[in-house]
């Protein structure tokens, strides 16, 4: 990485520095600990997207977001997407396409200019839309549980064959977990899924997204796997969790079986992870793109102003 996790990112205000760093916003020349623009993930505006698409982007870059992490949008062409993209004054660095289809992503990160393809991948084979056009996330997910190692295997196998794909066509492919990869599967001996994704998927093929609410849902430490894994964690998802007992999740299939409290989302630094001890030990992980995301946004353009000032304001 070409700066430290403990530097900041200090520079003046003025046109030439705003231009030679390619910030899109004055306040984004604010004293940044992460070293890196903080980008979002546009899951958490899909709601104001689909009423002004153009609009939302450039609220985005008001708030000081300059890099974004987008899905393939069947609404705007990629040629359309880009254009509002660059109006906005946002780079999209990443395209998530889910469970599947990295066949159509790959052009279509290529025209809005994005590096990386980033898939949840899993289940062995590419699950297939209901009759309402959907896939059943929480019906795959409670299946988790119940894969053989030949399963898993082909999951891997799966990664590497996106992987190969997105390598072929100058992208790199990368995996996004949620809690259950942190739970012992008895049909890897009481290995934990994402430690056997990680050794059995192809380091240059299968880089990893790693979601840092979702693992500190599970109880495990990201810093913890940014020492065994160094370099192998380019993006991240920054989101916050508030545990609640008394509430159950509408997130329960994501969190897995051995996560037994309640709770929901939250802006970044108004829940429970201990962003401060993190990003001051994270030099390890290889981290170029931060992405805030709320998967369940109170109110989408405050919720987005609320992380990324705390981000901003983050000293370690």
């Amino acid at each position: 990485m070409a700066s430290s996790r403990r530097e900041f990112l200090i520079v003046s205000g003025g046109t030439l520095a705003a231009s030679a760093l390619n910030l899109a916003h004055p306040s984004a020349l604010r004293a940044n600990p992460l070293g890196r623009p903080i980008g979002l993930e546009l899951y958490t505006v899909n709601a104001e997207l689909d009423k002004d698409y153009e609009g939302t982007l450039k609220k985005i870059a008001e708030v000081g977001y300059t890099e974004i992490e987008a899905g393939v949008a069947p609404k705007h062409p990629a040629a359309d997407a880009k254009k509002a993209f660059d109006a906005a004054g946002l780079k999209c660095h990443s395209i998530h396409i889910g469970m599947g289809g990295i066949d159509e992503a790959i052009p279509y990160a290529q025209a809005v200019g994005a590096k990386y393809v980033i898939s949840s991948v899993t289940f062995p084979t590419e699950p297939k839309p209901g009759p309402d056009g959907k896939i059943d996330m929480k019906a795959i997910f409670g299946q988790i549980s119940n894969l053989t190692l030949d399963d898993f295997k082909l999951i891997a196998a799966r990664c590497n064959s996106m992987g190969k794909k997105a390598k072929d066509a100058g992208l790199q492919f990368g995996y996004h977990n949620h809690s259950f990869e942190f739970q012992p599967a008895d049909s890897l001996g009481g290995k934990l899924p994402y430690d056997f994704l990680l050794t059995e998927t192809d380091s240059k093929l299968v880089a990893m997204e790693m979601d840092l609410c979702w693992i500190s849902v599970a109880g495990k430490d990201p810093l913890a796997y940014f020492e065994k894994y160094p370099g192998r964690f380019p993006l991240v998802h920054v989101k916050d969790w508030v545990k609640d007992a008394s509430s159950s999740s509408g997130y329960q299939g994501a969190m897995g079986q051995t996560v037994k409290y309640g709770g929901h989302m939250a802006d970044v630094g108004q829940g429970s992870i201990d962003w401060k001890n993190l990003f001051a030990h994270a030099g390890k992980a290889g981290i170029k793109h931060y992405f805030v995301e709320n998967d369940e946004p109170k109110s989408a353009f405050d919720d987005i102003k609320i992380s990324y000032d705390y981000l901003h304001a983050l000293r370690f």
